[in-house]
């Protein structure tokens, strides 16, 4: 294996994995820290991880025992993933797990970027915009787990990280390659340890990927990725001609599962719910004791039998989800979430369901977890950023997950339709 991934949660995994698909290396994704090492036969290994909302101890923990079998695996250059807007709490955990990869590696000097242009996550002078509004004003400030309210990445990671933190301009990455390369030695030369690297443009990324074949640890979004692999590809160590994204047919019956809040997910939910069977799950009932996975589940049951796909969602506007917080309190509410869905979705796959569409990080990471999910392959991709997976085992799942961030409206039927072509 060439490239050792660690993702900071399940759906960051996907994507990042499926940029590296989609640019020719053979990826798997495993659920959790590989043990033993990793041997699949596969040019790069994404290790998903639930990490970004934890205590940073175990954040740092959980990463460093992935490197661990990263490196065992032989792999020869690592890449820490993390949200393309950023998302961290104010200790962490982008900042604590970097430190620790580099001290890890004996490096000095690493980058931080999670611009995905594809995805319409762009930095400019060290500001990260989605779309054509400031994070801070995207959506993000109201996230319940990981509000993020302050567009200067620099400022942001200089508040989590002990190296100093600086900005590797756009002026330098559009004048190529040697002067990118020649912008990180005078960071180096100032002291810098991490640098924030602004990118408008895929262009942007290739360079970068030209540029960081020699770092030892590179820190992004999915985006950085699509420019690594040419490098590999340059020493011989893949193939000319990138293969193509496949997987085996999965019949079966399917369930769309969301409990992402996020601006993206609610137009998605909208839309399905204008045409076709939804079922909402409320955390308030949830909490008072009321039997609302098994109401769901017999929901999704009875639409599969009519030969219709349905969506179980806890998906909430921000208003909402501050009301429910202040009852149940942040945690108590997020985890009721996670464990009814991830409840419904063990449920029906006992009930014969194949495949399953999931928005939202940690709606992802529960789910695959009570599905007793260990690896998945990756395939084709739906929309930029997700992928359709199938689980690497006797009796495989579909499998989509998908950040609450991406997508375009009609995300969960253009996925579902992509099975049955």
């Amino acid at each position: 294996m060439i490239l050792g991934c660690i993702a900071d949660d399940f759906t960051g995994a996907t994507d990042l994995a499926n940029n590296l698909v989609r640019a020719g290396m053979r990826t798997v994704q495993t659920i959790g820290v590989p043990d033993p090492a990793p041997a699949f036969d596969a040019d790069a290994v994404v290790v998903a991880l639930k990490s970004r909302a934890i205590e940073p101890g175990d954040a740092v923990a959980q990463s460093l025992v992935s490197l661990e079998r990263l490196r065992a695996a032989g792999c020869r250059q690592f890449y820490f993933k993390y949200c393309s807007t950023f998302d961290s709490t104010a200790r962490g955990n982008i900042g604590p797990v970097t430190d620790a990869l580099m001290d890890a590696l004996g490096t000095d000097f690493s980058i931080a970027c999670p611009a995905f242009p594809a995805a319409g996550r762009t930095i400019f002078r060290g500001h990260l915009f989605v779309g054509d509004q400031l994070l801070s004003e995207s959506g993000m400030q109201h996230h319940p787990l990981t509000p993020m309210t302050d567009a200067n990445l620099v400022r942001v990671l200089q508040a989590q990280s002990r190296r100093k933190v600086g900005l590797l301009r756009y002026d330098s990455l559009a004048a190529g390659v040697g002067a990118t390369r020649d912008a990180i030695a005078r960071l180096r030369a100032e002291g810098v340890g991490i640098a924030i690297v602004d990118a408008t443009s895929d262009a942007d990324l290739m360079t970068m990927g030209e540029a960081f074949a020699d770092l030892p640890l590179v820190t992004a979004g999915s985006g950085v990725a699509i420019g690594l692999p040419q490098n590999f590809r340059r020493a011989g160590l893949l193939p000319a001609q990138a293969p193509e994204a496949r997987l085996p047919e999965v019949p079966g019956a399917a369930v769309v599962l969301s409990g992402s809040c996020s601006q993206a997910t609610l137009g998605q939910v909208a839309h399905w719910c204008e045409s076709r069977p939804a079922w909402r799950i409320d955390p308030l009932e949830l909490a008072s004791g009321e039997p609302v996975t098994a109401e769901a589940a017999r929901f999704a049951l009875e639409a599969q039998a009519r030969g219709e796909t349905a969506l179980v969602y806890a998906s909430a506007s921000p208003e909402e989800v501050r009301n429910v917080q202040q009852q149940l309190g942040r945690d108590e509410a997020g985890a009721l979430v996670e464990r009814a869905l991830a409840e419904v979705a063990r449920r029906l796959r006992e009930e014969g369901t194949r495949r399953f569409v999931v928005a939202g990080g940690e709606t992802s990471g529960a789910v695959v977890q009570a599905l007793g999910v260990t690896a998945l392959r990756i395939g084709p991709q739906i929309d930029p950023g997700v992928p359709w997976t199938e689980t690497v085992d006797a009796s495989p799942l579909a499998i989509a997950l998908k950040s609450g961030n991406f997508g375009a409206t009609d995300f969960f039927a253009k996925a579902l339709a992509m099975l049955d072509r």
